[in-house]
């Protein structure tokens, strides 16, 4: 009997220990502690960061990058309602291929609009920029889908799950 409830207890002695041991987690270790506030900073960063703009050329930008959330916005919303019936549409009990096509080419014509609403703005920004800035610009542009630049592009990153 002793010696049961002594190798119940040793085991479970060891298990909190294995438990308890560090990991490494990879990416997930950085964002705790001072790198979280670091991080956090970053991802607020916008396309105009490190460009040293002028505050007449950020406050442009500001107004832009707002216009174009507020043409975007109905269209996500939209998006989404989209989204959510080809779900409703492919699980029904008896699908209805011709309707599961023409809501795929609704979502497609909503991406299609988002597109060109975000690439207008993009090219107004670029506008405003010299010749040094719209360098720099440029270069951020075609990382902004792995550092996530853009607020937008990150909520259309989420939508797709």
């Amino acid at each position: 009997m002793k010696a049961k409830i002594l190798s119940i207890v040793l085991l479970m002695g060891l298990s909190v220990a294995v438990f308890a041991q560090k990991t490494d987690n990879g990416p997930k270790d950085s964002k705790r502690g001072q790198d979280r506030g670091l991080m956090m900073q970053n991802e607020r960063r916008g396309p105009g960061d490190g460009l040293n703009l002028t505050d007449a050329q950020k406050d442009a930008f500001k107004e832009s990058r707002l216009a174009m959330q507020k043409q975007l916005q109905p269209l996500r919303n939209e998006l989404g309602e989209a989204k959510a019936h080809q779900k409703t549409l492919v699980t029904a009990e008896k699908p209805d291929v011709s309707a599961i096509n023409k809501n795929i080419e609704k979502i497609g014509d909503l991406r299609v609009e988002m597109a060109k609403i975000q690439v207008k703005n993009h090219l107004d920004m670029r506008v405003q920029l010299t010749d040094e800035q719209k360098l720099k610009f440029d270069l951020k542009k075609g990382k902004m889908g792995h550092d996530r630049g853009f607020k937008g592009m990150r909520h259309d990153r989420r939508m797709r799950g």
